[in-house]
């Protein structure tokens, strides 16, 4: 008898536990992310990167190589470090190739992130040579967030957001959310950007 009341809790429990489970199935299963191809209006503001040098932004994304785009800042514990793992995982992919991709993060919070912190991030990750993080003054900041229709008013309301431009056309591929680093991956090769 206490065989069969063993039986009888352990299907009341997977009774119970069904429903709960079937949603995250289908999570798992749906992209928790948005796509979109996108026309914008590049500010022309010279940036500084990470090491003190001067960047004009229309040159970098003009330069011939595919450009990605995201926007983080050096203190951040939440987002940003998923952002930036999916960078580091492409250049670790990227291998040789990686100078043939620019990686771009531009910061939200330039009153802190000073080239020093900068560059201590992108050591805490391990960045190669492609990968920038440019700063600047609030207004030239601003002016970017709107060219790229992702201004927010404080980095508190920092929400996930990349944006791939493949050379010699004007149009960009805006993910809204956070990626998978395959599910990133496999944007940028529906961009049509080989290595």
């Amino acid at each position: 008898m206490r065989h069969y009341a063993r039986i009888a809790v352990a299907l009341c429990l997977l009774i119970v536990a069904l429903p709960a489970l079937v949603p995250v199935q289908a999570r798992a299963e749906s992209k928790q992310y948005k796509r979109s191809v996108e026309g914008y209006q590049m500010p022309d503001v010279t940036l500084i990167n990470q090491e003190g040098k001067n960047v004009r932004l229309k040159n970098l994304v003009e330069s011939g190589k595919p450009v990605i785009v995201d926007f983080i800042y050096g203190t951040c514990t939440t987002i940003c470090p998923v952002l930036s793992a999916c960078y580091i995982s492409l250049q670790n992919k990227l291998g040789a190739n990686t100078p043939k991709v620019h990686l771009v993060s531009i910061s939200i919070d330039p009153e802190n992130d000073s080239p020093r912190v900068m560059r201590d991030y992108l050591k805490r990750y391990r960045a190669k040579t492609g990968w920038d993080f440019l700063t600047g003054s609030r207004k030239d900041i601003d002016a970017v967030m709107r060219g790229f229709d992702a201004y927010i008013p404080n980095k508190m309301s920092h929400y996930a957001v990349t944006f791939i431009h493949k050379p010699g056309g004007n149009s960009w591929i805006r993910i809204n959310g956070i990626t998978s680093t395959s599910e990133f991956i496999e944007e940028i090769k529906k961009a049509d950007i080989s290595f």
